[in-house]
């Protein structure tokens, strides 16, 4: 192969990627940046001025109680991924047998994900109505009186959005898991089988190691996911009541678009940027001692 053949084939290359390229940098890398700029400022979006000021944003995000309790509320609407998967693991292991209407059970699992998130958000509000909602209804008729007030409360919606995304992300995460299932080979399990593993010896020590790589892609995927998601709360409790519902997204929406601080939301956005870093971070150092490549 001649030297020129090989350089028009990487310019070839260069100009099916480009696209893409200026994609990522102009709507990833240049805003970034400039949100960066706009976290030492005071910009606040309706003024013209923009004053320098230095780390008084982060020194004022640090004592804002509004930014606590949004972390504690993103962390534990983080603790819906591992559930999900761990979920969509069983069924996923339950489909990927000869079960009766198994393609169309996958279909119907599948659908919430592709549902729009502020109608999956006004169903389950109706869901979890704690007078005339028929979870509530359910729980009154096995015997429990005072059933959680779920978004009417400042005590329990994190753990109703917890529930939702639960289900929501369930049919995905299913999917991924029934490819991953289906590309096990057949004579790997059954010589497990003629070695005397039992069914749940099968699942423990030879299947979970091999959907392994799996299992990480959706926690990496899953989180990332969760923690810049936010249109469902804001659809169903717009963060409330209080605070009580305020996650770090939300948080930072609210600043930007309803209160016009464009450069604390900054701020708060790379922070945000920083826990989810960390969280990657920490799986990838962790995925070694777990994942079976």
């Amino acid at each position: 192969m001649s030297r020129s053949w090989m350089k028009r084939q990487q310019m070839m290359g260069y100009m099916f990627i480009a696209p893409n390229m200026i994609g990522i940098i102009a709507f990833f890398f240049v805003p970034a940046l400039f949100s960066l700029v706009l976290s030492f400022t005071d910009w606040n979006f309706a003024g013209r001025s923009v004053n320098f000021i230095g780390m008084k944003n982060y020194e004022r995000l640090f004592g804002d109680e509004v930014f606590y309790i949004s972390l504690k509320n993103t962390l534990l609407f983080l603790s819906a991924v591992p559930v999900s998967i761990a979920l969509a693991f069983i069924v996923a292991l339950a489909l990927n047998r000869n079960v009766y209407l198994k393609n169309i059970l996958r279909a119907m699992y599948f659908l919430p994900y592709i549902t729009s998130g502020v109608a999956v958000g006004f169903v389950w509000m109706l869901l979890f109505d704690p007078s005339q909602g028929p979870i509530n209804q359910l729980l009154r008729s096995i015997g429990i009186a005072n059933p959680p007030g779920w978004f009417s409360t400042t005590d329990t919606p994190m753990f109703a959005f917890d529930l939702i995304w639960i289900w929501f992300l369930l049919g995905y995460n299913m999917i991924i898991f029934l490819t991953a299932l289906q590309e096990i080979p057949n004579e790997l399990l059954e010589a497990a089988r003629m070695d005397g593993a039992a069914p749940y010896q099968l699942v423990l020590k030879v299947i979970m190691p091999l959907v392994s790589p799996t299992t990480f892609f959706l926690l990496v995927t899953g989180f990332i996911t969760t923690i810049k998601t936010f249109g469902i709360i804001e659809a169903i409790t717009h963060g409330g009541p209080g605070t009580s519902s305020h996650i770090l997204s939300l948080f930072i929406y609210k600043t930007a678009f309803r209160y016009y601080e464009m450069g604390y939301a900054s701020a708060i956005s790379w922070v945000l940027f920083l826990i989810m870093i960390l969280i990657t971070v920490l799986q990838w150092l962790g995925q070694k001692r777990w994942v079976h490549y």
